[in-house]
């Protein structure tokens, strides 16, 4: 009893000392979240800048930790490199395309026409293939991709083929992979636009086409380029869906993995070209506001 007397008022002031400073309170609860961000997420950033600056024995294979900068050299200087890095920015920027102008349609649905009653199942249907393995995923879309496979039959009545392995497959499969997360926050996006707002717009003589420029577009905007941050960072980093129906297409995170082994500071060089443009285009999107809609 004399024991627990001492520890129980030990609890009681700490409590009341936490509970007069939020400040310290916070502190307390964020110092190890915080602390593993730095060691794990910027710890293993910042090794992967310092590797970078390192060489690889050409005799031996071994990395040689002397510093230059003959790796981020061979990446301006060697064409392949410029062309890869280029190829996975389109591929990008055309599944994040994609997704905006399949996902607007399906969430103005499912926030402003659907039943009420009927949205949550929605919701659960749209994030239903989250669920299922990336692997299993892909592979379904390399059997339906393959000649003679299901898009072919499909195509075969019309006279058309269907796109095969190569970049547009890439691009059709991780469209198909990321577009969930472009959906929910357009999803949000319009269910938060006020009905009476759209009513005024109609009552002002605006037409579809005006409302849609003048009122939903700007309340939206930040809900697109959150989505856009997923889809877009996503596709920037992806090499296993262009391995199984890329062909002999080849993106920067395939040349990232082809050399992880052979040469480690070129590989770690490659790896810094997605970093710096997610940057900047986390940077570019700021200004829009959608880094609060996180």
């Amino acid at each position: 009893m004399k024991n627990t007397v001492p520890a129980a008022g030990f609890v009681r002031r700490l409590a009341g000392t936490l509970h007069r400073h939020p400040k310290l309170r916070l502190s307390l609860l964020l110092t190890a979240p915080l602390a593993w961000l730095v060691l794990a997420y910027l710890g293993s950033l910042a090794a992967l800048f310092m590797s970078a600056f390192w060489t690889t024995d050409s005799f031996t294979s071994d990395v040689v930790k002397v510093w230059n900068t003959d790796n981020f050299t061979a990446l301006f200087t060697t064409g392949v490199y410029r062309q890869v890095a280029l190829r996975s920015l389109g591929v990008a920027l055309a599944v994040t395309a994609l997704c905006v102008l399949i996902a607007f349609p399906v969430a103005f649905y499912t926030a402003r026409i659907a039943n009420p009653k009927w949205r949550p199942l929605l919701i659960v249907a749209i994030l239903t293939p989250l669920w299922a393995s990336y692997l299993v995923k892909a592979y379904a879309w390399r059997l339906i991709l393959a000649e003679g496979g299901l898009l072919d039959w499909a195509l075969k009545p019309f006279g058309l083929d269907g796109p095969g392995y190569g970049l547009t497959a890439t691009v059709l499969v991780l469209t198909y992979l990321w577009l969930p997360y472009m959906i929910l926050p357009i999803h949000a996006g319009l269910e938060q636009i006020p009905a009476n707002l759209l009513d005024a717009s109609a009552d002002l003589g605006a037409r579809t086409g005006r409302t849609f420029r003048s009122v939903v577009l700007p309340i939206i905007l930040p809900s697109i380029a959150a989505g856009s941050v997923f889809t877009f960072s996503l596709s920037l980093g992806d090499y296993i869906a262009v391995q199984i129906v890329g062909g002999k297409s080849q993106l920067i995170g395939n040349l990232i993995y082809s050399n992880i082994t052979l040469d480690p500071p070129l590989a770690a060089a490659l790896g810094t070209v997605p970093v710096v443009i997610i940057v900047l285009y986390l940077l570019a999107v700021r200004r829009t506001g959608a880094l609060s809609s996180l």
